[in-house]
């Protein structure tokens, strides 16, 4: 069965190469995405795992690539994996775009799909505001 999906997209006016390096360092992901975690270390190499509102989940990233793929995948505590589309897309040599797919996980509300969809555009626009501001760790 198919699953419900909706693409959210947030154009930035820096370069794809940037972004994307940026975006693709597990480090990063406490400064743009409350929603995925407060605090990301590193154990062992490689491995990365973040504080969430759900417990302690683990973080896989696809490798680096030409491509602009920065899927990745969250280990919740309960052993499920939640695989997260993402890309980033340039758009001319000093502007891009980020597109996030957000899946309806089974058995979710209107409510709770929109909520999540809300909170990765509140994620996205954040990571615009940080990178387009000059905020960003490299």
């Amino acid at each position: 069965m198919a699953t419900e999906s909706r693409h959210i997209a947030q154009s930035i006016a820096r370069p794809a190469g940037e972004v994307y390096a940026y975006v693709s360092q597990p480090a990063n992901v406490p400064a743009w995405a409350a929603g995925l975690g407060s605090a990301v270390e590193e154990v062992g190499e490689g491995e990365w795992y973040a504080e969430s509102p759900m417990g302690r989940v683990r973080i896989a990233f696809a490798p680096t690539n030409e491509y602009g793929v920065v899927d990745h995948d969250v280990t919740l505590p309960s052993g499920d994996v939640v695989h997260n589309p993402m890309r980033v897309i340039p758009d001319g040599a000093d502007a891009c775009e980020v597109v996030f797919t957000v899946r309806r996980p089974a058995g979710a509300s209107d409510e709770e799909f929109e909520r999540d969809a809300g909170q990765v555009a509140a994620d996205l626009a954040r990571l615009g505001e940080i990178l387009e501001g000059g905020q960003a760790r490299r």
